[in-house]
């Protein structure tokens, strides 16, 4: 379905199909319409009306110029057809920022920034970080996982939580930018839910209470940062 001379869809961002064919049907459009306005419009010879198709049935996404492409057709911004962002690409996808704008608010040369992109790891400076958040109107959990520091936080937390959470205020904190006593207020619930959880796990005793308090331990540990923004954010 795609030729040779087609972008590569290896970068697409998510798509949100039923969004695409829900806003085509309510332009009263076709995919041949679709698929006409791409090629006319946008400079995409190879659209062709079973490819809009496939995008809308999910057999295929469209790459980042594609989507930009079909958001003009449908009347749309580019961030309604993609699902919830999860790379530094995808978030400027959303906004529908070409790199230079990004690179250029942010104070990097522009191939420093695609290098960034392509190892979805921010490594600029406090500046520029905060300039970054700025342009893409990242929330904070997305800022601090476009940054690269996701893993780290995940590993400050399991440790909190298995250990004496006081330790890890000022750590986590260094990660995330959260004030002190939103901080230990959400350490302090993480650590008593973990303790709690393998506690009533070891209670159910016989032979297979190790299994069941490892595998409760697993799963909580596995979800850890999740658990962290879901308690943060009545806090913050």
């Amino acid at each position: 379905m795609r030729r040779p001379d087609q972008p590569s869809s290896s970068a697409a961002p998510p798509f949100n199909a039923p969004t695409a064919r829900r806003l085509r049907a309510a332009l009263g459009m076709g995919p041949e319409h679709v698929a006409h306005g791409m090629r006319v419009s946008y400079g995409l010879p190879y659209v062709t009306p079973g490819l809009v198709t496939a995008w809308e049935r999910g057999i295929a996404s469209p790459s980042g110029p594609e989507l930009t492409a079909l958001a003009g057709v449908l009347w749309c911004a580019p961030g309604e057809l993609i699902g919830r962002p999860r790379t530094l690409r995808e978030h400027r996808i959303a906004r529908g920022l070409p790199p230079e704008d990004v690179a250029r608010a942010v104070g990097l040369e522009l191939s420093r920034y695609l290098r960034m992109e392509d190892s979805d790891d921010f490594s600029g400076t406090e500046r520029q970080s905060a300039a970054l958040a700025g342009v893409l109107e990242l929330s904070l959990p997305d800022f601090v996982a476009v940054t690269g520091r996701e893993g780290r936080l995940a590993g400050l937390l399991r440790s909190a939580v298995d250990t004496r959470w006081q330790a890890y205020v000022r750590p986590v904190g260094k990660v995330v930018p959260l004030e002190r006593h939103v901080l230990e207020k959400v350490l302090q619930e993480l650590h008593q839910d973990y303790q709690g959880q393998m506690v009533a796990s070891l209670s159910w005793g016989g032979n297979s209470a190790a299994d069941q308090a490892g595998d409760a331990g697993r799963d909580f540990l596995e979800r850890i940062v999740e658990r962290f923004w879901a308690k943060a954010g009545p806090y913050g």
